[in-house]
């Protein structure tokens, strides 16, 4: 049975749209940033976190003859100067946001685990995404739909700011939030050591 760790309706969509059936748990975790703590440790610390929160929870409940697998995922942006943007805490915090990504090109990283009792595996993946000048009354305005307020780097590829995004180098679907190709990839690899362990344990 493969859990997905997060409440994102994003990553729902995607995992959906890479035709796995899954069931969802959020897990409630603390995702604040440690002191000189980097994009990648950051979001591949919070994507295990998720994942092996919720497999201890659920492992009890585990079938042999259906292995359970969790998947976490955790997304950050990164402006040019460093800074890691979250989500932002309020209008003005979206704003100087997106500022400080306006004409130039910053990072989205994902970290993603698959956690199950064959182990635990993680990974990151790398989008470069560029994004036009805005106007301050272009930010204003796209502040107010409130589309920026639930996404870290305070706006969305997938929505209205995708007008403000003329290329991108790396994976797409990573800027929406689950790099689906990397989490093929695990969730198979999961699957293989799975069958692996259950074949040892028969022989056993």
């Amino acid at each position: 049975m493969l859990v997905l760790a997060s409440a994102s309706p994003r990553r729902k969509e995607l995992l959906a749209q890479g035709g796995f059936a899954f069931a969802v748990t959020a897990a409630a975790i603390s995702e604040e940033l440690k002191p000189g703590e980097s994009p990648i440790a950051y979001v591949t610390r919070l994507a295990r976190e998720k994942a092996e929160t919720v497999f201890a929870q659920q492992k009890a409940h585990e079938e042999d003859d259906d292995p359970l697998v969790v998947l976490g995922a955790d997304t950050t942006v990164v402006a040019p100067d460093g800074e890691i943007l979250g989500k932002p805490a309020d209008a003005a915090d979206a704003a100087r946001m997106l500022r400080l990504l306006s004409g130039v090109t910053h990072q989205v990283v994902t970290g993603v685990c698959v956690a199950s009792r064959a182990g635990v595996e993680v990974a990151a993946e790398v989008t470069y995404v560029s994004m036009v000048t805005l106007a301050d009354a272009e930010i204003a305005a796209y502040v107010a739909t409130g589309e920026p307020m639930d996404k870290a780097g305070a706006y969305g590829i997938q929505g209205y700011a995708a007008r403000w995004i003329p290329r991108i180098h790396g994976c797409y679907f990573n800027v929406v939030g689950l790099p689906l190709a990397l989490v093929s990839s695990m969730l198979e690899g999961a699957r293989v050591r799975l069958e692996k362990t259950a074949r040892i344990t028969a022989n056993v």
